[in-house]
């Protein structure tokens, strides 16, 4: 396994070791010791939930953060591409309000370490995308809060014109970090 560093240093791009030959591929999607060795990199070993989303070209989904249990979550596309975003939205943090991202793909295995504190958004750039993460900490609906995908402020150069996004989504309100939803650095 191969780790990048990006423009924030909490997240990572996570290469696996792909076995290819004439019938496909073949890889390890997660191995608790190998993540292990890699700790001092800031990889978790303990995920307490997979999900799996579909969608179709053009969809974007996202800004999306939990702020009492913040999750972190490795990202991967396992079908189509996307374009994968992490925004570092903790108030106080030297990276406070910049972006990252990866182009993820079913074709070439990578995956996105995105740590809690940092707000999730993915658009689709195939006809379909299946995108598989798992996730840190255990959905709670009642702790979802979002970051409008279209803040200026943020400034995201989503390569998708014309986005379709869920209503939810169009109304969440943009990056200020006088917010008290916001999570802190540090804490």
């Amino acid at each position: 396994m191969k780790i990048h560093p990006t423009d924030l240093p909490d997240v990572l791009l996570i290469e696996p070791r792909v076995f290819r030959d004439d019938r496909g591929f073949f890889y390890e999607a997660f191995n608790a010791d190998v993540f292990a060795e890699h700790a001092a990199d800031g990889l978790p070993t303990r995920f307490l939930q997979d999900n799996h989303s579909r969608s179709t070209e053009r969809v974007l989904r996202g800004l999306h953060y939990q702020l009492l249990r913040p999750q972190g979550k490795l990202v991967t596309c396992v079908r189509g591409t996307i374009f994968d975003v992490a925004v570092d939205i903790r108030v106080g943090s030297p990276t406070f309000g910049r972006w990252t991202s990866a182009t993820l793909s079913g074709d070439e295995p990578r995956y996105l370490w995105i740590p809690p504190g940092f707000a999730h958004g993915f658009c689709v750039l195939s006809p379909v995308a299946d995108v598989m993460y798992k996730c840190t900490e255990l959905y709670d609906a009642g702790d979802e809060r979002g970051m409008l995908w279209s803040d200026e402020r943020i400034d995201i150069a989503w390569p998708v014109g014309d986005a379709l996004t869920s209503p939810k989504d169009q109304q969440y309100a943009g990056l200020d970090p006088t917010r008290p939803d916001l999570p802190r650095y540090g804490l």
